[in-house]
């Protein structure tokens, strides 16, 4: 009760202050005329780019997926798989800078073109660049979300089109299709979500107020305008747009991503050794190119960096130590109430033996979900409007900023916690109770020992969500609340990108070591399930 009474606080306190905002400015004159024009192309672009990005994503994920499942045994092939996953934990400035190395106007490919006499460079901002990062975070995703309902499909089936001589789109049309066709819509609906809700790339590629979306218009109508009429306008906006899109893939129930798939053993009628493997191959390698090519210029980028006068500045630990005292906390707090609403859930029996038992059961188990329904930068929004700007303020600002980040990791940390909870229950639950072991000591000496690895891969998959993010941090960062994020995105607007690429690579390094042991952790821990 107490985790519900906390999650449900920390999301209806700040809606309630962007509501009682509302209602105290009446909205009637300002509303109309420029404002609902405005209201109308900011939400249109919003969902625009949110349309553009999720059919170009799958529109590669679908003909990459089947060539991988066509060549399931070429050299590097888990490689690449695992390389795929990487854009989900990369934090998105991060990404946004190697991307801007790659196809910015001095970027690689910008010269590449210019080799060929092409002499209008590709614009990195706006429209194009916002395309491109979505595609570079969520091709990969949705790749890896379609490929494994190909692998799963019977060998018989190989054998029955080999036998009819079936091939080309034929095959595809009878066979892929059927078997993929759900996980595609379970794929297009998360992706559409992701880039619905997008903030970092939108607000460092957006190159102006042509490309603005709604997340991006509510931190520019507190920030810089200070006008919270209109971020309750946009806000509710925003929160109405991410529930139709959660009702929409509840519906259309999502696929999960299995982690390394290990390929199929069946023998397909449309692989071909010799000439027929070069579409596959150049399909491979190029997207391989693509989603490598950016990380590698963070790479390069940064250590041509001055990393010893980077280290040597008392600004950057500064924003380290608070990073990771934001995150250290953030991380603890989501465990905290994801453990106790699991606890909640499990401990009322199955079926729940009343009402309020069951309702009980039903708020645990949505309660993490919720948090999705309203952005980071919305909660932050709510948070900014009750402490009036958090000007002069430094506690409060912080304890906002540490709970959006919490409620923001809280769902990732139930779907890691909750099924090694039920896991360890189904283990050791009748033994303690058996040998009478119960409260603090079956907590210390039964559950938590169980628990050590998802605790841990719950806690570095959060801690990295924080030290990644810039949502929240963007609302209220001032002189006195540095983060990393915060610091390389001034340093980004001031133009220091030298100084921006040494932080990129030492954020990137963070954040990705942190997801790769969460990752290793939970395969590890899914291995020994087996």
């Amino acid at each position: 009760m107490i985790a519900l009474f906390a999650v449900g606080l920390s999301l209806v306190v700040p809606v309630g202050v962007l509501i009682a905002v509302g209602i105290s400015n009446e909205t009637g004159s300002s509303a109309s005329g420029n404002q609902g024009a405005y209201l109308l192309r900011i939400t249109w672009f919003t969902l625009m780019q949110a349309g553009l990005s999720t059919l170009l994503s799958v529109l590669i994920a679908i003909p990459l997926a089947r060539a991988l499942a066509r060549r399931p045994n070429f050299a590097g092939r888990q490689w690449l798989i695992s390389l795929f996953a990487l854009p989900l934990g990369l934090p998105p400035l991060v990404a946004a800078l190697g991307l801007i190395e790659i196809w910015g106007r001095n970027g690689l490919a910008n010269q590449g073109l210019a080799l060929f006499g092409v002499q209008t460079p590709f614009s990195i901002y706006g429209l194009s660049g916002i395309l491109l990062a979505h595609v570079f975070f969520n091709m990969p995703l949705a790749t890896r979300l379609i490929l494994p309902a190909l692998e799963r499909l019977p060998g018989e089936y190989w054998k029955t089109a080999a036998n009819l001589g079936l091939g080309g789109l034929t095959l595809f049309r009878l066979i892929e299709w059927p078997a993929m066709r759900r996980s595609v819509a379970g794929a297009a609906g998360l992706v559409f979500m992701l880039c619905a809700t997008s903030f970092t790339l939108v607000l460092v590629l957006g190159g102006g107020p042509a490309a603005t979306t709604l997340e991006v218009a509510i931190y520019q109508a507190l920030r810089f305008d200070f006008a919270p009429n209109r971020a309750v306008l946009l806000s509710a906006i925003q929160i109405a747009l991410t529930l139709a899109i959660m009702a929409g893939l509840k519906l259309i129930s999502a696929p999960t991503d299995p982690g390394n798939t290990k390929g199929g053993g069946a023998m397909r009628p449309d692989v071909r050794g010799g000439w027929p493997i070069l579409p596959d191959a150049a399909l491979i390698g190029l997207t391989g190119l693509f989603v490598a090519g950016p990380m590698t210029a963070v790479i390069f980028a940064g250590l041509a960096a001055d990393l010893p006068g980077l280290l040597g500045d008392p600004l950057f630990w500064r924003a380290t130590a608070t990073s990771f005292g934001i995150g250290t906390t953030a991380a603890l707090l989501a465990i905290l109430i994801a453990g106790l609403m699991i606890r909640a859930r499990h401990s009322v029996g199955d079926p729940p033996t009343s009402t309020g038992l069951a309702m009980l059961s039903t708020l645990s188990a949505t309660a993490g979900s919720l948090t999705l329904l309203v952005p980071p930068v919305v909660l932050g929004a709510g948070w900014f409007l009750m402490l009036g700007g958090g000007a002069g303020q430094l506690a409060a600002p912080l304890a906002a900023i540490i709970t959006v980040n919490a409620l923001m990791a809280l769902p990732f940390v139930m779907r890691v916690l909750e099924p090694a909870y039920q896991t360890a229950m189904a283990r050791n639950g009748r033994l303690a109770l058996s040998l009478g072991v119960t409260g603090f000591d079956r907590l210390w000496q039964i559950d938590l020992p169980a628990m050590r690895k998802p605790l841990t891969t719950g806690f570095a998959f959060a801690l990295a969500l924080s030290l990644g993010d810039l949502g929240a941090i963007a609302l209220f960062g001032s002189d006195r609340i540095i983060t990393l994020p915060w610091l390389l995105y001034q340093k980004l607007g001031s133009y220091r990108t030298n100084d921006a690429a040494g932080l990129a690579l030492l954020l990137g390094i963070a954040t990705m070591g942190l997801i790769l042991m969460a990752d290793r952790l939970g395969n590890h821990g899914r291995e020994e399930k087996r």
